[in-house]
């Protein structure tokens, strides 16, 4: 891989996006958009970037935050176990180093929610250090490069990329990283043809001489996702509309939802289950909804009940209040955006 080194750096001079947190490479802000960049696109992650700085600016003010109010800043870019973990970090990075980013890359690989390629993107970017930042952006040059066939996730096919990147750094480190990051978002793109006219490095790729551009990286097959059924309820009375909070554990662990049930329910189901509440108007048909998790799918059907009085057994599962506090102090998960609509 040193062989690309020289034009990619040339490219990269020329061509590198421009980003906030280029702009000001802290360890705070590379670490920042790293955890978000995570499953996140670009063009997505730039909003919440600034709008997150803008109210948690350092790392003291991330330890400190509530995590109520850290899931709203993060409302709307999924996976918050990376808002929970960045958070356990900070706090970690508080207490046992006084608030100041260690500079190792062992010490950050040791953070929660740390991972190899987080660890070395920080390190080389924020720091300086020689150490690799592979994803797979990285795995699938590498492997169009060198037209190398194997499935991808083998422990020891990342171990050998993670070392052959690292052998090939410059003293520059950072800056190779970013512009392997650049030249798989830009040009040796994941999905589509790759635009190899303009490649600074398509004279060193065998699947580019072979045209098999597409048949790398190798990936494993995908298991097709579990389909849910759930019946959700946007349930109001007086002004003021029901959440309460998921379990600790599993799919959106701890978050603030509607209220809903699994398997689809009909309305004469509905009109059971509410035969003791004292309704204020019909019960609504509030449509279909499809939310695509990564490993399930919900399908979902909606009703609308509105109430003149709260049921006990109500008050015990969650809390009321009006649609305005509802968006501004807690956080939904984009699974409900079309029931939120609504309110």
């Amino acid at each position: 891989m040193k062989e690309i080194v020289k034009p990619l750096m040339q490219w990269y001079a020329k061509h590198a996006r421009t980003l906030p947190w280029r702009s000001d490479p802290t360890p705070y802000h590379v670490w920042l958009s790293e955890i978000m960049l995570q499953q996140t696109r670009v063009e997505a992650v730039i909003g919440y970037y600034d709008r997150f700085l803008e109210e948690l600016p350092n790392v003291q003010s991330l330890a400190a935050v509530s995590e109520e109010r850290l899931l709203k800043l993060w409302e709307g870019l999924g996976y918050y176990n990376r808002a929970r973990n960045l958070q356990k970090a900070a706090v970690q990075i508080c207490e046992q180093y006084q608030g100041k980013f260690p500079e190792s890359y062992e010490e950050w690989l040791a953070l929660p929610g740390i991972g190899a390629y987080t660890a070395g993107a920080v390190t080389s970017i924020a720091f300086g250090k020689k150490e690799a930042a592979v994803d797979g952006n990285v795995y699938r040059i590498y492997t169009r490069l060198y037209a190398d066939d194997t499935e991808i996730s083998k422990t020891a096919f990342q171990r050998n990329v993670r070392e052959t990147v690292k052998e090939a750094l410059p003293e520059e480190a950072g800056r190779f990283n970013q512009a392997l990051m650049d030249l798989g978002a830009l040009i040796c793109i994941p999905n589509g043809e790759p635009h190899c006219s303009v490649c600074p490095v398509a004279e060193f790729c065998k699947a580019r001489k072979q045209g098999t551009m597409q048949c790398y990286p190798v990936k494993k097959t995908k298991k097709e996702r579990k389909l849910e059924q759930r019946t959700i309820f946007v349930i109001e009375c007086q002004g003021k509309y029901m959440i309460r909070k998921r379990p600790e554990k599993g799919l959106l662990a701890g978050m603030w939802e509607l209220p809903g049930q699994e398997q689809h329910m009909s309305l004469e189901e509905i009109r059971d289950w509410t035969a003791e509440w004292d309704l204020s108007g019909d019960i609504q048909l509030l449509g279909r909804a499809k939310h695509i998790f990564s490993h399930v799918e919900w399908h979902m059907l909606g009703y609308g009940i509105h109430l003149r009085d709260i049921p006990e057994q109500l008050r015990s599962q969650g809390i009321f209040c009006d649609a305005q506090t509802l968006r501004e102090q807690y956080s939904i998960p984009t699974a409900f955006a079309y029931y939120l609509q609504s309110l």
